[in-house]
């Protein structure tokens, strides 16, 4: 189900924004994808970001170490409007 969405987010022409605020459980597979992505997108001059992840996602973004990785930006949530 997640090739589709990497597949595009990989051909996108700009940063890439990954809205995780609903979601809310991921395994590390996830973060394998996610790191894979930064990584096509890095080459290509390009950013992850990575927007309004849930406690519990962000803690395992940290545990993975996904936010240390170049090209890889952690941001908060947007505010209500």
């Amino acid at each position: 189900m997640r090739r589709q969405a990497l597949s595009q987010a990989i051909a996108a022409p700009a940063d890439v924004l990954v809205d995780l605020s609903q979601l809310a459980f991921a395994d590390p597979s996830l973060m394998l994808d996610l790191a894979m992505l930064a990584r096509r997108l890095r080459l290509a001059g390009r950013q992850l970001l990575l927007q309004g992840a849930q406690p519990d996602i962000s803690a395992l973004i940290e545990y993975v170490g996904l936010h240390r990785l170049s090209g890889v930006q952690i941001l908060p949530a947007p505010a209500p409007a």
